[in-house]
């Protein structure tokens, strides 16, 4: 059984990279994928992440997202949980592939808010998905592929989370559209930032927690502030937020630049797959610096 935290615990989630193997296809490669997970294990992280944007899940068939969930929950073994992302405009597929990630072992299927739906088709939709969904549901609001535009007027958003069977909501970059969705979310309902450059902003408008790529390349850190917010001190909060105000930009530069900067810190990763082009050497060497300031990597 994976261990969830306690409503007194924050919780800070990664979106889990996909490592693939230097062959002509680029094939996934599951047992470094198994042995990251397990460095993983050592860290502060609360759980992973699959089958998300960060993890490049349109680069994937559907079996290989099926086989990195089924692997990510064999090979935490309970010590952490699991989230399986989903991104469909139907309320069919949508259970469909959510059958298919809980019968694999996740705990959580992460729906991400559909853009372009209006706000009563968006309630139809989620009534439907959340009211059948085999596991408890984390709402994502990400708009980055679409300009930013908000998904949904922030009254829609709270109603979405406030229905049963949603366990957490994921926020979007922009805190001023977010402060006035998570006053209105229910109590209970997880509130978790989306990025690391505003772990500490997040915490004070009410986030409880965070998940974003830099949670796996510095999980302590993150931890750190989401912990020092959590608890009001907004001051250590600050302080650590600068140093993932360094990290962040850098590490975040492309989809292949986490792997680049997990891959000097010891993590089994190479480069995105094709067609999304490598990090170039400059890029690189701006990521070891930045690691080596902020004493990552030494």
């Amino acid at each position: 059984m994976s261990t969830i935290p306690s409503s007194d615990q924050p919780i800070v989630v990664a979106p889990t990279p996909t490592p693939f193997r230097d062959d002509e296809e680029q094939s996934v490669d599951f047992g470094a994928l198994e042995r990251n997970v397990g460095r993983w294990l050592e860290t502060p992280l609360s759980g992973f992440v699959v089958v998300t944007a960060n993890g490049e899940e349109t680069m994937l068939s559907e079996s290989e997202r099926l086989e990195t969930v089924q692997t990510v929950v064999s090979a935490h073994g309970g010590e952490k949980f699991v989230i399986a992302g989903v991104d469909e405009r139907s309320a069919r597929e949508t259970l469909r592939l959510s059958e298919n990630y809980a019968n694999a072992g996740a705990d959580f299927i992460r729906m991400r808010i559909p853009r372009g739906m209006a706000p009563a088709d968006l309630v139809r939709y989620y009534g439907e998905v959340t009211s059948r969904c085999p596991v408890p549901v984390v709402v994502i609001h990400q708009t980055f592929a679409w300009g930013g535009a908000p998904a949904a007027p922030p009254s829609v958003i709270a109603e979405l989370c406030g229905m049963d069977n949603v366990f957490g909501y994921i926020t979007d970059h922009s805190i001023l559209f977010e402060q006035q969705v998570l006053p209105r979310i229910p109590d209970g309902v997880r509130k978790w930032n989306c990025s690391g450059a505003l772990l500490a902003f997040g915490t004070m408008i009410g986030c409880d927690g965070a998940c974003m790529l830099l949670g796996n390349i510095a999980p302590a850190l993150c931890m750190d502030i989401i912990s020092a917010g959590f608890h009001g001190d907004y001051a250590k909060a600050a302080e650590l937020q600068r140093v993932a105000s360094k990290l962040n930009p850098v590490v975040m530069q492309s989809i292949g630049s986490p792997k680049i900067a997990l891959s000097m810190l010891g993590w089994e990763y190479g480069d995105a797959r094709r067609p999304l082009p490598p990090v170039s050497e400059e890029s690189s060497a701006a990521i070891e610096a930045v690691l080596r300031e902020t004493g990552l990597l030494t």
